[in-house]
C-alpha cells in the first residue's frame, strides 16, 4: 500500500503576523490601484481571508486600513536614505536613490496616489504621514552632509531637492518609465551637487558643506564626470566674470 504524505500541520497565524499579511495584501493592492479603487472585498480576495476578519483587526474599515498600509509604506521609504556615513556623498546618495526609485517604480499607481494627492481617503493623518517620510529624508540627507544644526538656506536648499526627486519620480512614472533608472538615479545625483554648488555662492555654511563633500570625491566619480561636462559649457561664459 502506497503511503500518503502527512498532510502540514496548520498553524494559526498570530495576531501580528496575521495583522502583516492584510497590510502586506493591501499595499499589493494600492501599488496597482489608486485607493479609491480598493474595496474591502479586494483586500480580503488577496489575502485569502473573509472580509469578518479584515474588519475584526481594522474596526475602521478601509479608511483604516489604507493609513496603517501608509505607515508601513512610510517606514520603508524612511529608510531609503539611511546609508553608513563612509565614503562619497555622490556614492551615498546614489546607493539610496536606488532603492528610492526601486520602491517607486514596484507601487508606481499607489506611489502617485499617494504624493499627488486628491484621494477620497485623503486625510490630515495621511498628510501628516507624507509629510514626515519627507522630514525623515531631509534629515538622512543632512545627516550625510554632517550638518547637525543647518541655517534656513542649506535646510530649505535639502528640502527643495527632496520636492524635485519625488517630482521627477511622478514625471517618470507618467513618461512610461523613462529615462531607465539609473540615468534617473545619475541625474538627480548630479542635481544635487548642482544645487548644493548654487547655493555656496551666497551661503557660508552651504559653501564649507560643499568643500567638505568634494574633498572626498575622485575625478572619475559622478562630480568627476559632471565636471567634465558641465566646464566647457560654462567657459563660454568667461566674459562675464
Amino acid at each position: 500500500m502506497t503511503s500518503q504524505a502527512p498532510t502540514p500541520a496548520y498553524r494559526r497565524l498570530s495576531v501580528e503576523e496575521r495583522r502583516s499579511q492584510l497590510l502586506d495584501a493591501a499595499l499589493s493592492l494600492f501599488a496597482q490601484r489608486a485607493p479609491e479603487e480598493v474595496s474591502l472585498d479586494d483586500v480580503a480576495e488577496a489575502a485569502g481571508v473573509s472580509r469578518p476578519l479584515v474588519y475584526r483587526y481594522f474596526p475602521g474599515g478601509k479608511q483604516q486600513l489604507y493609513e496603517a498600509a501608509l505607515r508601513s509604506a512610510a517606514e520603508e521609504l524612511e529608510q531609503c536614505f539611511a546609508e553608513p556615513p563612509q565614503g562619497p556623498l555622490t556614492q551615498r546618495l546614489g546607493r539610496a536613490l536606488d532603492r528610492y526609485l526601486a520602491f517607486v517604480d514596484e507601487h508606481d499607481a499607489g506611489f502617485s496616489a499617494l504624493l499627488q494627492g486628491g484621494s477620497v481617503v485623503e486625510t490630515s493623518r495621511t498628510t501628516a504621514i507624507v509629510d514626515g517620510v519627507r522630514r525623515a529624508a531631509a534629515q538622512h540627507i543632512l545627516d550625510h552632509l554632517a550638518v547637525r544644526d543647518p541655517g534656513p538656506r542649506l535646510r530649505m536648499t535639502v528640502r527643495m531637492w527632496i520636492t524635485a526627486v519625488e517630482a521627477a519620480s511622478l514625471i517618470w512614472l507618467d513618461e512610461d518609465k523613462e529615462p531607465p533608472l539609473d540615468e534617473l538615479r545619475d541625474w538627480l545625483v548630479e542635481q544635487f551637487v548642482a544645487t548644493l554648488a548654487a547655493g555656496a555662492g551666497r551661503d557660508a555654511q552651504t559653501a564649507a558643506v560643499v568643500k567638505a563633500a568634494l574633498a572626498m570625491e575622485t575625478a572619475d566619480g559622478a562630480v568627476g564626470s559632471l565636471a567634465r561636462r558641465v566646464v566647457p559649457v560654462l567657459g563660454d561664459a568667461a566674459h562675464l566674470l
